[in-house]
């Protein structure tokens, strides 16, 4: 006999990485110029991380859902100062996109979160 709470929980792990695939492929570039624009090297291998998780043919949902916890993070650690410096050497509104993209990559979380 099937356990169908194991299956359900399984689709909607699955669900989860397809949402963050489908928003990776909409939102990817800006969260990477993000990333890259930041002094945290880490936030940048987090994306790559992210992005190799999601290329495997049989994606690993712990691992996407590590990597967006990791973004998370690194996003939730920027101090103003370095966000406002940012945006005057970059020219990108870095603070507004780091709101933007951390709202994001919690939502994308929080089907995670459902799925368990």
């Amino acid at each position: 006999m099937l356990n169908s709470t194991k299956l359900d929980a399984s689709q909607a792990r699955f669900n989860a990485v397809a949402a963050t695939e489908d928003h990776l492929r909409r939102h990817g570039a800006g969260l990477c110029d993000l990333l890259d624009a930041l002094d945290d090297r880490s936030g940048f291998d987090a994306l790559c991380d992210l992005h190799g998780a999601i290329s495997e043919r049989f994606p690993d949902a712990d691992a996407v859902e590590q990597a967006l916890r990791d973004i998370r993070r690194i996003l939730s650690e920027q101090a103003p100062s370095a966000l406002d410096r940012i945006s005057h050497e970059r020219s990108l509104p870095a603070s507004d996109m780091t709101r933007w993209h951390g709202a994001r990559v919690s939502e994308l979380l929080a089907r995670f979160r459902h799925a368990g």
